[in-house]
């Protein structure tokens, strides 16, 4: 059976075989981020997560490649698109998953504010910008608990019996669960899914007890981080989000 591409970005390509993918990138990727995210992978198929398992790291053509499983199923994203009448069910199904993530330790994985610390240092803001942003850092609580990085819609895929199977795992690391909440408010607000980034801080708050003011103050701190990324359609948003004060990002929550 030949391989077939089944998705392919400006730095990554993803070609399928018997039930493996093979992650193939470009040879401009950083080599350590390649080879953090196999690790990432290995260290959290322990916690008995039910994500696509590593099978082996080679070299496609001269590019690093990782293979891991291929999750068959439908992205939980597109089902939110098709069946709007279940969009709070889906959400649900979203959130319980995310909680699971935040009971789950791998103290090996790198830490989160570590990680907050370096983007915020690579960013073009001010001196003193960028010496508040590590100030709040510091200040909020030391947590060790496993934060996705990256948890949207498109990384969950649902079998036809059901099952669910967690993707993407390269931006994983111990930190706080508020910052990983926050994360994924953010980017639903950046998509333009405002009311559903309101109703999934609202459920996750409910579920979890946590107050939607911790939540939002992490939010300054992961657009500056973000905004390294340099994306021309997120830079008002983002630009906007890393002077607000607690206030303010309040008054953002309560207009959705």
């Amino acid at each position: 059976m030949s391989k077939k591409t089944i998705a392919k970005g400006s730095q990554i390509e993803v070609l399928l075989e018997d039930d493996k993918c093979y992650k193939i990138f470009n040879n401009d990727y950083s080599k350590v981020d390649i080879l953090n995210e196999a690790l990432n992978i290995a260290t959290i198929e322990k916690t008995g997560l039910n994500i696509p398992h590593l099978h082996e790291i080679c070299m496609t053509d001269g590019k690093w490649t990782l293979v891991i499983d291929y999750a068959k199923g439908r992205m939980l994203s597109t089902l939110f698109e098709e069946n709007p009448d279940k969009e709070d069910e889906y959400l649900e199904l979203f959130v319980d998953h995310q909680m699971d993530i935040h009971t789950k330790r791998c103290p090996t994985l790198s830490k989160h504010n570590d990680k907050m610390n370096r983007k915020i240092s690579e960013t073009n803001l001010s001196a003193t910008l960028r010496y508040d942003l590590h100030k709040r850092i510091e200040e909020m609580p030391k947590h060790n608990y496993l934060c996705h990085g990256d948890f949207n819609p498109t990384n969950i895929i649902i079998d036809e019996d059901g099952n669910t199977t967690i993707l993407d795992w390269s931006h994983a690391t111990i930190g706080n669960v508020e910052a990983d909440v926050a994360r994924t408010y953010m980017m639903f607000m950046i998509d333009g899914k405002k009311e559903r980034a309101r109703k999934y801080i609202d459920l996750f708050s409910k579920k979890s007890g946590t107050p939607i003011e911790d939540i939002l103050a992490w939010l300054p701190i992961l657009a500056a981080s973000q905004s390294v990324k340099d994306i021309k359609d997120q830079k008002e948003f983002l630009n906007d989000v890393i002077f607000m004060n607690k206030k303010e990002l309040m008054e953002l929550y309560e207009q959705i």
